[in-house]
């Protein structure tokens, strides 16, 4: 892979791979991009307020009290000719239309579930699996903890076999890049468009 160049021959920027990252409200998502970014993510949170009570619920997230209402942004340089832009989603309903401009360019996208509240994460695996985009589903356990087996997840989240599926602590920098390396590992391995 090489750089983009001017008609000069002078360096300009290097590749780019977009990333979106889909799950439901309070998953991890904005955590996931924070660390795994090498740069400060931008994000977009705010305060949750008593305007969004009955339309954001707190069911299992009792304590969150910020949202994302646009967007998580990260960056990893893989090399000098390979950035990879991270996009976070924000998790509300109320904020889903958002995912079909973010969504543009994207070669991949990363589902981030938890075993407590599975069915958040239904809307993100539809949304890519509508748009015929390769994913991975990141099982989030909060605090180590975590119930079901992977074959139980699995079957509750109706994952095709080929979803590489990965159990571990967004908060964790290791667990992020094993889920970015099973991505491009899934990308890797889609049949070629002919």
């Amino acid at each position: 892979m090489t750089t983009n160049q001017s008609p000069a021959g002078d360096q300009t920027a290097p590749a780019a791979v977009k990333i979106l990252i889909a799950g439901g409200f309070g998953v991890g998502k904005t955590t996931l991009v924070g660390s795994v970014s090498e740069v400060t993510p931008l994000r977009t949170e705010e305060y949750l307020t008593r305007a969004s009570v009955g339309v954001d619920f707190l069911d299992g997230v009792d304590a969150k009290d910020t949202t994302t209402v646009a967007l998580d942004f990260g960056r990893i340089t893989v090399n000098p000719e390979l950035v990879v832009y991270l996009f976070g989603t924000p998790g509300q309903e109320r904020f889903w239309f958002m995912w079909n401009d973010l969504v543009n360019g994207a070669l991949g996208g990363v589902v981030i579930a938890d075993t407590r509240r599975l069915d958040t994460s239904f809307a993100s695996i539809d949304f890519f699996e509508s748009r015929g985009i390769p994913f991975v589903v990141a099982i989030n356990c909060f605090d180590g903890v975590n119930t079901r087996t992977p074959q139980e997840i699995r079957a509750a989240l109706d994952l095709d076999r080929q979803v590489p599926m990965l159990i571990g602590d967004v908060r964790t920098r290791a667990f992020g890049r094993d889920v970015l390396l099973a991505l491009v590992d899934h990308l890797i391995n889609q049949p070629a468009l002919v």
